[in-house]
């Protein structure tokens, strides 16, 4: 499902425009990626949390050149779905 067939969806079930749906879907997104960003946690009861983590730095290996590199710390965004979600999902 695409964000457009998402926005439909929506507006078909709330019967309000795809306009409005798509604000309210678009001031969803930029909520949570500011809160993020932050470093503060979104959580969703029954559907899930948003959160940054940060990853630890790590050596790999240069696939081209087989050569060992120092991949760097980096900070990345997880969803991790609640238990609601998961159990829906596994019927």
């Amino acid at each position: 499902m695409t964000k457009t067939d998402l926005i439909k969806e929506v507006a078909k079930k709330s019967k309000a425009s795809q306009k409005e749906v798509e604000q309210v879907l678009n001031s969803f997104f930029e909520t949570v990626k500011h809160t993020v960003k932050k470093e503060e946690k979104v959580a969703i009861i029954g559907f899930g949390n948003f959160e940054a983590r940060t990853r630890a730095a790590r050596t790999g290996v240069n696939p081209k050149t087989r050569k060992k590199m120092t991949i760097p710390e980096k900070r990345v965004p997880v969803f991790r779905p609640g238990k609601a979600f998961k159990e829906a999902v596994a019927r």
